[in-house]
C-alpha cells in the first residue's frame, strides 16, 4: 500500500489530528506520529502517560473495503498483531490482552484506541491509535503495571525505526483483512492471547463478582467468551469484565 508518514513535535492526540484529514484511497494509509501528546487518550477516556520523545505515539488512518460493522473487531485484532510482530523482534513473551492491550508477562507495554465511521453495513473509515512504550524508564501515573522496551531489554531503541517497522507490519496485516483472510487473523489473535490457557481470576464489573475462568475465544464481534470453573459459559463486551492481576 502507499503510505504517507507525518511527524509532529506536539499535538493534542494523533487520533484527533487524523480526524481532520481527508479519507485516503483504499490503497493508501496515513500514519502520523508525535513526540508528545497533550491529551493522549486510551479506551473509554483513559489517559496515556508518555514523556516527550521517549515513546511511539502514533495513529493510522485507513478506508477499509469489505469489512462489515459486525466484523469491526477484526481490524482491532490486525492492529494488535502488527504491534506484537514488531515487539517480537526485540523480546519474547509478548501477548495480546483483550480487548486492546499488549502485555509482556503481566505488564502493559502498549495500548490501542480504534475509532471508525460507517456507511450502510460497512466500515468506511478507521483510525488506529497506538501508544507503545519504547524508551521511558520511569512511569509516574497511577497506572498499575506499565513497562517499556527499555525496561525489558536495557537498550535504547530509536523511535523512528520502531515506527517504520510498525508501518510495514500494519500494512501486511491490514491487507490480509481487506483481502478476506479474516478467519486466519482471528485464529492468530486467539493463539496470542494473554491468559490463553488455564484458570485465571476475573471480575464481573456489573455485579462485582470475582470468579475463576478460562478463555474460550474472542470472535469477530469482539466478545470475550469464558468458561468458569463450574462449566458456565460467560460472554463479555468491553469494560464488562476485568482481569484480576493481583
Amino acid at each position: 500500500m502507499n503510505k504517507e508518514m507525518i511527524h509532529l513535535d506536539v499535538t493534542t492526540s494523533t487520533n484527533d489530528y487524523l480526524k481532520d484529514c481527508p479519507t485516503p484511497a483504499p490503497d493508501h494509509f496515513v500514519m502520523v506520529r508525535a513526540d508528545f501528546q497533550s491529551a493522549g487518550r486510551g479506551q473509554k477516556g483513559n489517559s496515556w502517560e508518555s514523556n516527550a520523545g521517549e515513546n511511539l505515539l502514533t495513529s493510522i488512518l485507513t478506508s477499509p473495503k469489505g469489512v462489515r460493522i459486525t466484523e469491526q473487531f477484526v481490524l482491532s485484532m490486525a492492529g494488535a498483531l502488527a504491534v506484537k510482530s514488531v515487539l517480537d523482534n526485540y523480546c519474547g513473551a509478548i501477548k495480546l490482552k483483550w480487548p486492546n492491550d499488549i502485555y509482556w508477562f503481566d505488564s502493559k507495554i502498549s495500548g490501542t484506541l480504534i475509532e471508525t465511521a460507517v456507511s450502510g453495513k460497512e466500515i468506511t473509515r478507521c483510525i488506529f491509535g497506538i501508544g507503545l512504550n519504547v524508551n521511558q524508564e520511569i512511569f509516574r501515573s497511577d497506572a498499575p503495571n506499565p513497562i517499556s522496551l527499555l525496561n525489558i531489554t536495557g537498550l535504547y531503541t530509536p523511535i523512528e525505526r520502531v515506527a517504520n517497522e510498525l508501518a510495514e507490519a500494519f500494512d501486511a496485516y491490514y491487507q490480509r483483512v481487506v483481502e478476506g483472510d479474516k478467519d486466519a487473523i482471528v485464529s492468530e489473535y486467539n493463539d496470542a492471547l494473554y491468559r490463553r490457557f488455564g484458570l485465571h481470576r476475573y471480575e464481573d464489573t456489573a455485579t462485582g463478582e470475582t470468579f475463576l475462568a478460562s478463555i474460550d475465544h474472542v470472535g469477530t464481534d469482539g466478545m470475550l467468551r469464558l468458561t468458569d470453573e463450574n462449566g458456565r459459559q460467560r460472554a463479555y463486551s468491553l469494560k464488562e469484565v476485568r482481569f484480576v492481576l493481583r
